[in-house]
């Protein structure tokens, strides 16, 4: 499922191939898939230009040359992009396709039909009206721990919430409480100064790795939880169950459900009061 390190990769890939390029046409499959009706969608982007982007969270906005004509994209579970020219095949799955002016296009590819994109005018006020909270790289320190700190519910649902931090899905979660040596379960409204701190360095940490390696899990660091899901078939070590113990203090990795969702963490680094 593509989180906020993946959405990332996929706007650096909309910006380095699709940015100063007219739109001639906008080619859409499946018209479930927008949140804009057609005729809208292409009357506002058919001769625009996108000129630039911002992603909050999973969500990532293209600006045109129109400041009230914004393109959402949502890339669901299963969502890609893929630009190409049009000599060649449309590529599987390519559901809404941008055709540009200069011959090539900018396929939206949605699998299994999560995907949707749509357009919107102002995009902090699509933020708020979803209730979309801080970027989870933008987020300071105070305003985290106003918002973690608010709430007595487990840590890791709190963290979950996209009101709380916008872009931190199951598996970042984890990652980041093991890196910030915090128990999924700890009542948000306990972390100390201390720990809000750790938490977002930790909430960097993990964001910024994923976003170097390309969300290319067998790339990340052997200290990271994350090889313990087991997600790669080249395990990070050379002894192929080390990744099922704790990089720091080799406690086997403990998996529980913590506010609806698989949970990993070390019983011994990340404990409760």
């Amino acid at each position: 499922m593509p989180e906020l390190p993946e959405v990332e990769i996929r706007r650096q890939y909309l910006e380095a191939s699709s940015l100063h390029q007219p739109v001639a046409s906008v080619d859409v499959e499946d018209k479930k898939l927008l949140t804009t009706d057609y005729s809208i969608l292409t009357e506002g982007l058919i001769g625009r230009s996108f000129v630039g982007t911002r992603r909050v969270g999973k969500n990532l906005f293209v600006f045109t040359d129109d400041p009230e004509i914004i393109v959402r994209m949502h890339f669901g579970m299963t969502g890609d992009l893929a630009y190409y020219h049009s000599s060649l095949d449309r590529p599987r799955f390519a559901r809404i396709v941008f055709g540009f002016e200069n011959g090539f296009n900018l396929g939206f590819l949605c699998p299994r039909k999560f995907e949707r994109v749509g357009l919107v005018t102002d995009v902090d006020a699509f933020l708020r009206e979803k209730k979309i909270g801080p970027d989870g790289l933008d987020i300071t320190p105070e305003e985290l721990g106003w918002r973690v700190r608010r709430r007595k519910a487990p840590l890791k649902p709190v963290l979950m919430d996209q009101a709380t931090t916008a872009g931190l899905g199951n598996w970042i979660v984890d990652e980041v409480l093991y890196q910030a040596r915090l128990h999924p379960e700890k009542p948000a409204h306990t972390l100390t100064d201390t720990e809000v701190n750790a938490l977002h360095e930790a909430i960097r940490l993990v964001l910024e790795t994923a976003i170097r390696h390309e969300a290319t899990y067998r790339h990340f660091p052997s200290s990271f939880l994350i090889h313990a899901r087991e997600w790669d078939d080249r395990p990070p070590h050379d002894d192929p169950d080390a990744h099922k113990f704790c990089p720091r203090c080799r406690t086997r990795i403990e998996r529980s459900e913590v506010g609806g969702r698989t949970t990993l963490y070390c019983p011994n680094c990340q404990t409760l009061p």
